[in-house]
């Protein structure tokens, strides 16, 4: 009966936040992440020749994005906990548009180099806006769902963006790449303006039954970690000094040299294994994202049925860990090794969505906007290690094989690390059922 009255009471809340917040976060992050990794396309499409480039120089010029990428993560983070998150973005947008523009028109390594640091600047405060925001649009029980949602826009950008730039670099030539995904930057910038709203309080759109279930829940939520001992409710320094800290943000720089090498290096795989064109790369490129859609939902959802967060960020590395392996132990076998390089991509992003769910469980609401920066920021540096640890070995061996096999290794201590984390489920639980309670007597009243 309790549950059938839980289930009641949610179904009746309006979810107007799904389309008017999440979808234009999500259109925003695809952009950037279009911009940022088409370098991707272009390295395997002809930028390395054009502009004698070694594989290691291109991996060091794909990868510099991630150094330029940490000096805005904790002020965006900070700025948004404070009510600054949509003019954030909205500045980071204009900027990192007219840097691909740039892009479009460098002439040497040494200027391919500094606009992809630039770029990485722009871009830097992103990520943990984005995430700050989906905090106070979406309860805990929710969160993981939306930022699964979110995070989507990882495989659907690779899924637009690789036949168009396989298409584009085909008939125009890399640098019309840039030109035109940079142009396109700006066609998004008045919905921005005009469809978001920073949190619940600002929105004329939202009715009073979803604001009050929001005001409610969130409200629910932080008095519970209030009073949880196991919830850090300190200074951001104080919090830098925890190990549960350091641990996320070492499982983060593991994860994410996995997921950007993988990405920036899988047209030029692709193209060595099957020796086609790069419009059929640019095609090819879209079946391990799709794989990475599904399993992004599939995980994010039995991550919020179970509250099991460490469990489903474990098993999505363990998974990835294994496909990139036999995709080099089969890499005689074309279409064997290419099969596991689409299951890698199921479990490419797959812990992603979970693992953000974490910050907030262990810090307390002001401290989690700042903590999602440092974790975002120094664990994307593997942003910067991972590609260019590939270019490295590609030079030093004839192919890409052992940084592959140096990534699935990346990844197990991930996991490894993952299981040492604090367990967080007991108090998942114990929130839930306190909710529970609340909209029993409600209703009973």
């Amino acid at each position: 009966m309790r549950n059938t009255i839980h289930t009641n009471r949610e179904t009746a809340v309006p979810n107007g936040r799904w389309f008017h917040i999440l979808m234009p976060i999500m259109i925003l992050c695809i952009v950037s992440y279009m911009d940022r990794t088409n370098i991707s396309f272009a390295m395997a499409g002809g930028m390395n020749k054009d502009l004698a480039m070694s594989a290691s120089f291109g991996g060091f010029a794909a990868g510099i994005f991630f150094i330029g990428y940490l000096f805005l993560q904790v002020p965006g983070g900070l700025l948004a906990a404070r009510g600054a998150a949509k003019k954030f973005l909205t500045w980071s947008m204009i900027a990192w548009g007219f840097i691909s523009i740039l892009t479009a028109f460098t002439r040497t390594d040494t200027e391919l180099v500094i606009l992809r640091f630039v770029l990485g600047v722009a871009e830097g405060g992103m990520l943990p806006v984005a995430l700050t925001m989906i905090s106070k649009w979406f309860p805990d029980k929710e969160r993981g769902r939306a930022t699964a949602v979110m995070i989507m826009f990882v495989p659907i950008a690779n899924i637009i963006s690789g036949p168009i730039a396989g298409l584009v670099i085909q008939d125009w030539g890399w640098r019309n790449l840039f030109l035109f995904e940079g142009i396109a930057t700006f066609f998004l910038i008045l919905p921005w303006i005009f469809m978001v709203q920073e949190d619940p309080d600002q929105a004329t759109w939202i009715s009073p039954v979803e604001r009050e279930y929001l005001d409610s829940n969130l409200k629910a939520e932080q008095d519970e970690l209030a009073k949880n001992p196991k919830v850090k409710n300190a200074s951001f320094m104080s919090v830098m000094g925890m190990p549960v800290m350091w641990k996320l943000i070492i499982i983060n720089f593991f994860y994410q040299s996995a997921i950007y090498a993988f990405v920036i290096w899988l047209p030029t795989v692709i193209k060595n294994l099957t020796q086609t064109n790069m419009a059929n790369v640019g095609f090819l490129s879209m079946l391990p994202y799709i794989g990475t859609m599904i399993g992004m939902y599939t995980i994010g959802r039995l991550s919020d049925k179970s509250g099991q967060r460490k469990k489903y960020v474990i098993i999505p590395l363990l998974g990835f860990a294994l496909s990139l392996l036999f995709s080099v132990v089969f890499k005689a076998q074309i279409w064997v090794s290419f099969g596991f390089l689409v299951l890698s991509g199921s479990f490419l992003q797959a812990a992603a969505p979970v693992f953000w769910t974490i910050p907030s469980q262990m810090f307390s609401a002001p401290i989690a906007g700042g903590a999602r920066g440092v974790i975002n920021a120094l664990g994307n540096l593997g942003g910067f290690l991972g590609p260019f640890m590939i270019g490295l070995l590609s030079d030093a061996f004839g192919g890409t094989s052992q940084g592959i096999l140096a990534l699935s290794a990346f990844l197990v201590i991930a996991a490894v690390i993952t299981a040492t984390l604090p367990n967080t489920e007991a108090a998942d639980k114990n929130n839930e059922l306190k909710l529970h309670l609340k909209v029993r007597t409600a209703t009973a009243k």
